[in-house]
């Protein structure tokens, strides 16, 4: 059998078995918090944005808990404005490089930029990454959204909301493209024969778009799973419509308004089978942050231990720098807004309309403001994650099986305090009641979220080929 031939594992997932649906989860490997101030808890590690042991340490109590993966949030771009915590970050696949080497199951999703990037180097480091980590990689796909992002890149000005996702949707179909440079059996490494590489499988895409030109091929075969997993975080029209035909996987809002997420929900898994696809071809996971104590009463007394951590100075500056640069620092803390739609340079992205929809309707002052933007997690998202164990898998668990949300993923309240305590109190709990796995059921992402294997589009149909069936060339991309 070549290296490279098809694993019982990879052929298992070319059309994932029906099975009961099953919760899913994942972990903030990073070290944000409830808040930026987070990192002033006691039990916090302070340096934890950039202490490559918290990343690998969270990491594997991620996956000692089955978590289908671990999530790394990332930017490009930080001033005087940027909170000091978020000034020293690791790049994500650096990371999770790292981490790769220290866990077997867990998935790797790193977040990079289509907005100031090239989509060749994109594809080589993921495909990269999924290589190194025999099959576990995602791409959490995300657009620029701020000028300062511009900057860093050669540019003055950023692109308009819209235009930032078409030049997404072409990144993505040039990377998904190099990505199918090689067949699945493209190497045969036979010495014998003297016969490393069969070039007859190997495809030049020869891209030619609007914002990109590309030749290929990629200087890397296939992982395991095919090729990376697709994360986005979809919230506008374009950005819901992005994701709901390209993802696999989506970052949802908060769940504080049950009726809104259902309706997000329902929403995107339309939007799915309108593209041809089938709504578990995509999965929602909306961040939570758990506080689990013996009571209620404990675990308000922890929360309140980190709300007391809130800078009201540090809030200001995060609006400013969420507002792309624009300066609430001059207004009154006690007066009411003026409103925000009428200042110079909002930025359009979809949190900073939101917070400016509510400052509106409230007609909050610049403190309110502040303060509801540095709790949302917490009071909106998290509030009702502030519990006993029980309390906090009753909450899962009613959401799961609404079919508000497919997985949550979990993101510590003073990292990397959390996460462990989830692993041990609330897990179980889910395992007990039959909605989380108690073993890996494969060795890829793909498989244990039991997402269609990739099948590489330019390939011919070869009977001696089980990727080659109907059904799966059906589901290529």
């Amino acid at each position: 059998m070549s290296s490279t031939a098809l694993s019982p594992d990879r052929i298992k997932n070319l059309t994932p078995e029906k099975h009961p649906r099953k919760l899913r989860l994942g972990a903030h490997l990073g070290g944000l918090g409830l808040s930026v101030e987070s990192w002033r808890h006691p039990d916090a590690r302070a340096d934890a944005t950039s202490n490559i042991r918290v990343f690998i340490e969270t990491a594997e109590w991620a996956e000692k808990g089955k978590f289908d993966f671990g999530f790394i949030a990332d930017g490009s771009y930080v001033d005087r404005k940027t909170s000091p915590y978020l000034v020293s970050r690791i790049d994500p696949v650096v990371v999770l490089s790292a981490v790769a080497t220290h866990t077997r199951h867990l998935g790797l999703v790193a977040t990079m930029s289509t907005t100031y990037s090239q989509p060749y180097t994109t594809a080589r480091q993921l495909a990269s990454l999924d290589k190194v980590s025999e099959g576990r990689a995602a791409w959490n796909l995300v657009t620029s959204t701020t000028a300062g992002h511009a900057w860093n890149h050669g540019h003055e000005t950023m692109p308009e909301h819209d235009e930032r996702y078409r030049i997404a949707r072409e990144y993505l179909q040039v990377v998904k493209g190099l990505w199918n440079s090689w067949e699945d059996d493209a190497f045969p490494r036979d010495k014998a024969r003297g016969r490393y590489v069969d070039f007859d499988k190997m495809h030049v895409l020869d891209h030619h778009g609007e914002f990109f030109s590309v030749k290929g091929p990629l200087n890397m075969e296939r992982s395991p799973q095919g090729h990376p997993v697709i994360f986005q975080a979809g919230a506008s029209e374009a950005g819901r419509d992005f994701a709901a035909r390209d993802a696999d996987a989506i970052f949802s809002g908060g769940v504080d308004d049950r009726v809104a997420a259902k309706a997000y929900y329902d929403d995107i898994k339309r939007r799915a089978v309108a593209h041809g696809r089938s709504p578990d071809d995509v999965l929602l996971f909306p961040n939570i942050t758990p506080i689990i104590a013996d009571t209620e009463e404990e675990a308000l007394r922890k929360y309140e231990e980190v709300t007391r951590l809130f800078d009201i100075d540090r809030q200001v500056e995060s609006l400013n720098h969420l507002f792309d640069g624009l300066d609430l620092s001059s207004l009154p803390l006690d007066a009411p807004l003026p409103d925000l739609g009428e200042l110079p340079a909002a930025a359009t992205t979809s949190s900073a309309e939101q917070l400016k929809r509510k400052a509106r309707e409230n007609r909050w002052t610049l403190r309110q403001l502040a303060e509801y933007a540095a709790n949302q997690n917490v009071r909106g998202t998290s509030a009702l994650f502030v519990g006993t164990a029980e309390q906090i898998a009753d909450r899962m668990q009613q959401l799961f099986e609404d079919e508000v949300v497919d997985g949550f993923i979990i993101r510590s309240y003073a990292p990397p305090r959390g996460l462990p305590e989830f692993v041990e109190r609330v897990v179980p709990l889910l395992q007990q009641r039959g909605l989380f796995r108690r073993e890996y059921e494969s060795t890829t992402l793909r498989g244990n979220l039991g997402l269609r294997y990739p099948v590489n589009r330019y390939s011919d149909a070869r009977q001696d080929n089980p990727s080659r069936t109907e059904e799966a060339t059906a589901a290529s991309i």
